[in-house]
């Protein structure tokens, strides 16, 4: 029995988020499926993620890991299974791993970047696959605000009711908010995050960023540790799990770099 990891990307409009779910369709369902039909067993391999992603939610690097006793070329497990795939999700890379690997509990980190475009007009061309704004924003006061956000906090604000998690306080590393033309990217990296807190914190940056809400009003709802205080979950249409950070241990090839994230589309 060997442990392969993959890495894959995927568009989540066609999905009702990456979890298994009874008559929907997952990214976890296309994935078995595929691997099923690729290695021609009667028995379904389940594959572990890094990260749940929600309806609607994409990703430009997801990170699973499987167990098998089929022997095959890790070129031949990427072609093998794209050929099984929707043209929607897509396998990159492929490496057998050792048995200590967890895509999950191994990560260090993980990095989701959402794009937002603002405009009077919707963003026809790139519907699901930006976010919406019609108002102008103030980036620098965007910024100034998510200065609060960074280093161990109890992110209670920004968790959604549906949290599953025993703890709140989560570590976020960086947050980056930079404008392109119409297009504003915001790049979050964290330890781990809770259930809907980066579209919370989304949410919350663009009130600031219309100057309905002041710069420390984001420090404030940190403090009150109240989710019914700050913005409404924002859409999930241009929101992507991006990277994850493993120890160099586990050596694996990724096609993205952490300091550098592309969104292929723009």
């Amino acid at each position: 029995m060997k442990r392969i990891a993959i890495g894959l990307s995927y568009n989540g409009v066609f999905f009702n988020g990456w979890q298994s779910q009874l008559d929907v369709d997952s990214v976890q369902d296309s994935l078995e499926k595929a691997i099923l039909r690729f290695t021609a067993n009667n028995k379904r391999i389940r594959v572990t993620c890094a990260g749940r992603t929600d309806k609607g939610v994409h990703a430009t690097l997801q990170v699973v890991h499987f167990d098998t006793d089929v022997n095959r070329k890790m070129s031949s497990w990427v072609r093998g299974i794209n050929t099984f795939l929707p043209s929607s999700v897509s396998v990159h890379w492929a490496k057998e791993v050792t048995e200590d690997f967890h895509a999950r509990f191994s990560a260090i980190s993980r990095t989701y970047t959402y794009v937002l475009y603002c405009g009077r007009i919707r963003p026809s061309i790139y519907k699901d696959l930006v976010g919406w704004c019609i108002y102008d924003l103030n980036l620098e006061n965007m910024l100034m605000a998510s200065e609060y956000l960074i280093g161990l906090h109890d992110f209670s604000s920004f968790r959604a009711s549906g949290c599953q998690s025993n703890n709140p306080v989560r570590f976020v590393h960086y947050i980056e908010i930079k404008r392109n033309g119409h297009f504003i990217f915001f790049k979050i990296k964290a330890n781990a995050f809770l259930y809907h807190m980066v579209r919370n914190i989304i949410g919350s940056l663009i009130e600031v960023g219309k100057s309905i809400k002041s710069v420390y009003w984001i420090k404030e709802l940190l403090e009150s540790k109240n989710r019914s205080l700050s913005a409404p979950t924002f859409s999930p249409s241009g929101l992507y799990l991006s990277y994850i950070s493993y120890p160099d241990k586990f050596n694996l090839f990724q096609h993205t770099n952490d300091e550098d994230i592309a969104i292929p589309f723009l």
